[in-house]
This record gives C-alpha cells, structure tokens and sequence, in this order.
C-alpha cells in the first residue's frame, strides 16, 4: 500500500457537473483544488456510466451559461455523432487539463480528520493505484450527491420528505418520512436497416403487455426510460446494490416487451447499452443557514444573495418508483426562472464545508426542482467562486455571504453566469467611452444583461463586415475583450418530427439523427482593430474558428479608438452579440 499527501486551498469530493464547475471555477480563480471523485469518468449522471440528459431551466431564454454551456458547446463542435467517449473525454479534459487542478479518479472518500468545527483533511482510497490520499485543504465542498461528507464530520442533514406543516408546503405528506425519489438504470437503443431479434436473460422480469407498464411511455424512438426507477420506499444509500440488481431485470424486460410482445415499432432497433450504475435523484441534504422550501420556488426565489437559478417544474417521483402503477411522477408548477439564495451553498455548523448539487440545504419538494444537472452545475460554479473569494480573504464561507456577496455575484455575471434580476457592472472605460455601429443600436453591448430578457434582446445585430467601435478621449491601454456571443439559448432538435429543447447527448440513436453542430447564430470569425498613433486603423487581433459564447482575450493595445468587425457566423446572415467589453 502507498500513502500520499497533497495541500490545496479548496478540496471538492465527487465529480459530477457540480463538483467539476466547482473545481474549475475555482482553479480559474486562482485556488489550488484537489478534486476526489470515485469513478473512472468525470459527469456523474450525466456521463457514460449513467446517461442522463443534462436537463435545466424551463422557458425561453432560460438556458444555464458559464461553465456549462462552455462544454456543452465543446460538446457540438467535437462530437457531431455524439459518441459517449468523446463527451466523457470532454469532460475529463476540463478537469484534467485545468491549471490549479489536481484530479483524483477511482478514489473513494471514506475518512475525516477534525479540527473543533472545521474538517482539517479527508482520506480516500484510489482502487487502480492501491493507494491511500490524504487531502488537507483550508475549504471542502461536498458535491458526491449523497453528501459523504455529512456523516464523516456531523454535519447538519436531513433524508426524506418534510411534513407539510413544517414549512407550509402543500405538495408534501402530512407526516415526515425518510422515504425519497428513486434511482434509475437507463436503457438505450440503436436503430439498424434490418430486423433484428432479442432472447432476453431468464432472470429478466416478463411484462406480456402495455397494461403491465401504466403510464409509462416506451416508444423507443423518444423516450429515455427515466421511469426505470426503484429505491424510494427503501435506502437510498445503503440499499444501492439491492436496488441495482431490481432494476437490471426490470430494463431487460422492458426491452423484452418492446421486441417481443406486441407492435412498437422497435423491429430493427437493438439494445445498444444499459446502465449498471443507477443513477440517483435523491439522499442526504445538507442544512446551511437557510432551508429553501416550496414556497420560496413559487415566489420566485427573490433572494437578495441570489447567485443560482432554477427554472424545472417541481418534479415529485413516487417513492414506489416502478412499482407504483399510478403517474410515476407529479409536476407540480414552478416559475422559471426562480432564484436559488447562497446561504443554502454552506453548512450550518462545519465552519469550512460547503456544498453543491443535488444535496444542497432545500426541502424534499424545493429538491425536486433544484436537483436537475444545469442548475446543479451553476450552484457548483457559484461554490466555486465564492471559494475563491474566501480563500483570498481569509474568509469562512459564510463570512462570503457577510462580506463579499457582491463581489461574488458580478464574479458570476463576469462569467457568463445569469442572475435574475441582476445587472453586471461593466468596465469604467466603455462606460466614458463613446459607442457607434455602422448599422443598429450598439448601446445594449454595455448595459450589463447578456441575453435576452422579457421583451428585450439586449443585443447588438449586424451584418457580416460591419462595424462597433469604442472612442476614447485620449489614448488608453487595453489589457482585456470579453465577448459575449449569441450560442441560440432556444436551441432545438428534431427527433422522428418532434420538436424538442435540444440535448447535450441522446438517449437513442435513429438511423436519421441529425449531427450536432455548433449554433448557427454564434459569431465564428471576427477581427479587432485599433488606431495607431497616427490614426490609422490597424488589425492587432484575428479569430477564425470561434465557438465559444463567452470569450476572453488577454491583450497589450494602446490606442484612442478600437473596432470590432464581424468576418463569419456558423450559419446565419446577420452577427448577433450580447456584449462587448474592454478593460
């Protein structure tokens, strides 16, 4: 057996989409992470291992933005046949590759040390390496989903639903349970140009006919099969295994009925892969100095420490999952967008932990629409950050929240991260500087909203060739452009004639799957240029295979006038942009 020892300003155990945008934003802002996630590939529910679309906000305009719409968009450029290697290589390479990123796969956190209220290191067990890590860090987030962390160092937490006089919320039990959503093992399939036969395995369940599966949609050709759920009703934890083993007989038979009882349509699909690590919706919830709730959902989350969002109805899953023969899920309404308040990122009594993802201090019912993917990645994205502004403070994390909840939040919007109902500060010099086009209003390039808002575009729109420019009164060293480009927030899909809110990655694979792409909105190529000293227009900087929606360009102009000319989009007639900084 090997021992190693590693230090670092924040330590983030699990590497779902929360604890990867914790890491990553963390690392980008100058903190030292170690990252220990237990599994081979990085993505959590969303990667190869379990399969999930990477569901979010509801509504128009409402798409999340920051860290995970920049692998998303890596995603539509690189992997136009979206194969699950290349997504989870993706994923792996934003982590792996990441200054200030140390990544531990295959290593299980099992231990703790204390230091009165603080948590001074962990330990965790790397299986390929038959090695023991030990992590002291000055910060921990736990973003492992069923929150590890909780009973290694006594933190605060809460499993199962809330009676519904506790916080007044309509839509829970009268009594409090320990009961939770499921977990399912997905099933996918592919689409050939020939009949093909299935013999199911003898231990797979047998369902004769649709009226064995009420409710439950199996058209092969759309559904991903997120009903295949159990676990509920029992340990969400310590029951996994148990609950595994159900769920692999109960997918095999449901592809068992598909083929070979009854018409679906499903004579030349094969089963292409079925998931044998359930993947979870539901266990421990840590509590911070604020318990989200039903009603905070419905009213908006008009929290002044605002620094996430949701925006997905408040999706309740029968415990009974699978076994249950009514709906297997509520959708109850929930306003899109709703605010999500910091104090719900942080422990109530472990002065150094804070926490991301489906764990977060909520309720069962404000769970229900706080744990899908975007939003659970936006909260890692705000842990992050405010990590990194604790870290370079000396700050706890709720000292963050006392202190420096401002600063936090323009770190978020300066990164591409929506907050509703605020409005990003934007650099001293544009703000004096003057601003014309060639053709159209340029003034929304400054006004701090970075996409479309209501009835507002907060954009500028152009022809290819045209023109922006910032004037200055005298002459100004630049150091910085920031863009922000239009990647189509209402970006569909068309699978078998149906319109759909497009997906990171499929849950089945059509003979006729249209090929990912890179939106044909987003600005491909486009030039800058300065005035020199002699006033006239020179090019300093060139881009020509853009497909980024935020874009930051570190720079060494002095000039009395610049210019942004758009040279090519992926797609579209007219240039479409949010924001154009510089600093």
């Amino acid at each position: 057996m090997k021992w190693k020892y590693h230090k670092a300003d924040l330590c983030v155990i699990g590497g779902g989409l929360a604890g990867m945008c914790t890491a990553i934003a963390a690392a980008r802002h100058g903190a030292k992470v170690v990252l220990m996630h237990d599994r081979p590939v990085l993505g959590g529910n969303a990667s190869s291992e379990i399969r999930m679309w990477i569901c979010g906000a509801h509504g128009e305009n409402n798409r999340e933005t920051g860290i995970i719409e920049e692998i998303e968009l890596e995603n539509m450029y690189r992997n136009p046949t979206r194969n699950y290697s290349i997504w989870d290589s993706i994923l792996y390479e934003k982590v792996r590759f990441e200054e200030n990123i140390t990544l531990l796969l295959n290593c299980s956190c099992n231990s703790l040390e204390m230091n009165g209220s603080r948590i001074k290191s962990v330990k965790g067990w790397q299986l390929t390496t038959e090695t023991w890590h030990t992590v002291e860090a000055g910060l921990f987030a736990d973003c492992s989903g069923d929150s590890i962390l909780a009973p290694l160092c006594a933190a605060e937490h809460r499993i199962g639903r809330e009676a519904a006089a506790e916080f007044g919320e309509d839509i829970e039990p009268e009594q409090a349970d320990k009961k939770t959503m499921g977990m399912s093992c997905l099933i996918q399939a592919r689409e050939t140009d020939r009949p093909q036969k299935f013999n199911p395995p003898s231990w797979a369940y047998k369902y004769l006919s649709d009226d064995d599966l009420p409710y439950r949609d199996h058209d092969v050709r759309t559904s991903n099969f997120w009903w295949i759920e159990l676990g509920g009703d029992q340990d969400s934890i310590h029951d996994t295994e148990e609950i595994r083993d159900e769920l692999l007989k109960i997918a095999f038979g449901v592809w068992d009925h598909i083929k070979n009882h009854g018409d679906h349509g499903a004579d030349n699909w094969v089963l292409d892969w079925v998931g044998f690590l359930p993947g979870k919706r539901e266990s421990r919830r840590y509590i911070g100095d604020y318990i989200m709730t039903q009603n905070d959902v419905r009213a908006e989350g008009r929290f002044e420490d605002v620094v996430a969002y949701g925006g997905w109805t408040m999706d309740d899953h029968h415990p009974a999952g699978f076994k249950y023969p009514g709906h297997p899920t509520i959708w109850h309404p929930a306003p899109s967008p709703f605010g999500i308040p910091y104090r719900c990122l942080y422990s109530r009594n472990i002065d150094n932990l804070f926490f991301a993802g489906r764990n977060i201090s909520v309720t069962h019912a404000a769970m229900s629409a706080t744990r899908v993917m975007a939003t659970c990645a936006i909260l890692g994205q705000a842990v992050g950050t405010a990590a990194a502004i604790a870290i370079r403070n000396a700050l706890k994390p709720r000292g963050v929240y006392e202190n420096k909840i401002d600063e936090l939040q323009q770190a978020l919007m300066e990164d591409d991260c929506y907050l509703p109902w605020k409005r990003r500060d934007i650099p001293e010099l544009i703000k004096k500087a003057g601003l014309i086009a060639s053709e159209g209003d340029p003034e929304p390039l400054r006004n701090g909203l970075d996409r479309p808002i209501g009835e507002e575009d907060n954009g500028w729109t152009g022809s290819i060739g045209s023109w922006v420019q910032y004037t200055f009164k005298q002459s100004e060293k630049i150091r910085e452009i920031r863009f922000v480009f239009d990647s189509d927030l209402n970006r569909t899909e068309k699978v078998y004639n149906k319109v759909q809110k497009a997906h990171n990655m499929p849950c089945n694979y059509p003979l006729d799957s249209e090929p990912l792409k890179v939106p044909e909105s987003m600005t491909r190529a486009f030039r800058i240029e300065a005035k020199d000293k002699n006033g006239q227009w020179k090019t300093v900087l060139k881009v020509d295979n853009n497909y980024q929606r935020l874009v930051k360009l570190k720079v060494n102009i002095e000039t009395t006038a610049i210019r942004f000319i758009p040279e090519a989009t992926w797609g579209a007639e007219r240039v479409h942009v949010f924001s154009w900084d510089v600093r």
